[in-house]
């Protein structure tokens, strides 16, 4: 029985890693968002304007909670996940927590090319999109940091550095020897 719980900033590839990383380690994986967005039937868009932050953070919470009932998984969580109630403190009781991180250059290159997908970011300018991630990611970090592991996505950028970090994961991960 294990989870891994893969957190960190928009853009950072916590569902490409983590797909890339339960494939490898004979594991599901959980994207929380569109567990959400299947559950409730809504976007995550729809439900966040619909609920406002404080019930759609409760909410998260409570999806949360419930997939991480699930054994043999790999859960990327949203951006904004760790960050509130306990999250971060339960997911490290329940599981392995991995923070996610790439610098703020490499971050505002995978977001700006992707921006209009993400709608907290579809109307900002270059220099406004930088500032946005630098700011979010500031008040972010002290969450984040409360990981049990730490692990560098700067260069996921082809197929080889994926399976390659992939293995340097698992060997990060490897106190626990049921993910072998």
């Amino acid at each position: 029985m294990s989870r891994i719980f893969l957190v960190g900033f928009m853009g950072v590839g916590k569902t490409t890693l983590g797909k890339a990383l339960a494939k490898k380690a004979g594991f599901s994986f959980l994207d929380l968002d569109a567990y959400i967005e299947t559950r409730m039937q809504q976007s995550i868009r729809q439900l966040y304007t619909a609920l406002q932050e404080e019930k759609f953070r409760l909410l998260e919470k409570q999806m949360l909670h419930e997939v991480a009932e699930m054994e043999d998984v790999v859960i990327s969580t949203g951006g904004g996940t760790p960050c509130f109630f306990d999250n971060m403190l339960w997911m490290n009781k329940r599981g392995k927590t991995v923070f996610l991180q790439a610098t703020l250059e490499v971050l505002f290159a995978r977001l700006k090319v992707g921006r209009e997908t993400r709608p907290l970011l579809a109307n900002l300018t270059d220099k406004e999109l930088k500032l946005f991630i630098d700011s979010r990611l500031k008040e972010r970090l002290p969450f984040y940091q409360l990981a049990v592991y730490s692990y560098s996505s700067d260069h996921l950028e082809s197929l080889a550095e994926l399976d390659n970090s992939v293995e340097e994961l698992l060997d990060l991960l490897a106190e626990d020897k049921t993910l072998k």
